[in-house]
């Protein structure tokens, strides 16, 4: 079982880095933009979409949802990988359960993406590492609240004594 944490954090880690690094530049994004807008077409459309779908700005990356989705609804022919770019800015923008989601409609048709196994291994880790966080924050404070009501009826008992 240790062995299974082991390798779904360095896969989260390896991932990580690779977004990390596949970060588009402004003039990239400005670029496909245009061509986006210049001339219409599903293709360029993906390709704006996907490269959005990497992005570090939010509202970039929930748009970057949306187009994808929205190039699925309307039979664009490389739904997978609109698929695993939505699955890819969901990631990015923390929400691991639907990036799980995502990743594992991917694997049920095309089983052997590589892609698509390597980000719902990254998706399982990531939201288990926010649970373990979530948990460990609500502990501190419940430790704190702890100590404030212990304080709380030390300073009872004192004043209570004059």
């Amino acid at each position: 079982m240790g062995e299974t944490k082991n390798a779904q954090r360095q896969t989260r880690r390896d991932l990580d880095e690779k977004l990390a690094l596949a970060k588009p530049s402004r003039e990239l994004l400005e670029k496909l933009a245009v061509d986006c807008a210049s001339n219409p077409s599903p293709d360029n459309t993906f390709q704006y979409a996907f490269c959005l779908a990497k992005s570090d700005s939010d509202s970039e990356l929930r748009y970057a949802v949306t187009i994808l989705d929205s190039l699925v609804k309307e039979g664009y022919e490389h739904q997978i990988d609109c698929m695993y770019g939505a699955a890819t800015a969901l990631y990015l923008l923390g929400d691991f359960k639907a990036s799980r989601e995502r990743c594992e409609a991917i694997l049920r048709s095309k089983p052997d993406s590589r892609l698509a196994a390597e980000l719902h291994l990254a998706s399982i880790d990531a939201a288990e590492a926010a649970e373990e966080a979530k948990v460990k924050k609500m502990a501190v404070a419940g430790g704190a609240a702890s100590v404030a009501v212990g304080l709380a009826c030390v300073a009872g008992m004192i004043l209570a004594k004059r």
